[in-house]
């Protein structure tokens, strides 16, 4: 339980950072599609200035270049892999041979789709069942990119409480993921 709360009070102090950073991403479109005390499903939708297959190369290949290390257990989000293949771990490498499991593939079909089952973050302490989507289309001379997570459990709290802050921590990466693809850095064109 203290670890939760821990946990909890860091994704608090990010939220209004994060919610500055999507502000001025009008590109991204997220939204909490649905929310219960018992779960909740969030989306959210990117186009991407790339082929289908070069976004899902960097989204899967390349996780550790744009992923936030501030959403890592270690810090440093060159810790974070994906292997590409059914059972394949997204995982994330901590000192002294430790390691996190963050979430396990269950279907690619490189360039169209990756799903994941797996609780992120704090949600990892919670009795929660999760699945992430993360669906490529072409769209013009770019990608359409969605990422559909869906979270059911138990939380004493209700799960509806913290759809907001998934959702903000979420659009965050994906926006981060378009700037690296479409800029070279995850942050934008004009930052550090």
């Amino acid at each position: 339980m203290r670890a939760q709360g821990i946990l909890s009070r860091q994704i608090l102090k990010a939220v209004p950072i994060v919610a500055m950073v999507i502000a001025l991403s009008p590109a991204v479109r997220a939204e909490v599609m649905d929310s219960a005390a018992g779960g909740f499903t969030i989306k959210s939708t990117v186009s991407i200035h790339a082929s289908p297959a070069e976004v899902y190369k960097r989204l899967v290949g390349e996780v550790g270049n744009w992923w936030s290390p501030g959403h890592t257990f270690s810090g440093d989000a060159h810790n974070l892999s994906i292997e590409q293949r059914p059972m394949g771990c997204f995982c994330e490498k901590l000192p002294d041979q430790g390691a996190v499991r963050h979430m396990e593939v269950i279907f690619l079909q490189p360039g169209k789709t990756l799903r994941m089952s797996g609780a992120l973050g704090p949600l990892q302490v919670m009795a929660v069942s999760a699945v992430a989507t993360f669906s490529l289309s072409a769209e013009g001379d770019g990608t359409k990119l969605s990422i559909t997570y869906a979270i059911g459990g138990y939380s004493p709290q209700g799960l509806d409480k913290i759809a907001p802050i998934v959702n903000t921590v979420l659009t965050e990466q994906i926006t981060r993921l378009k700037n690296y693809i479409e800029t070279g850095n995850p942050a934008g064109k004009d930052k550090q």
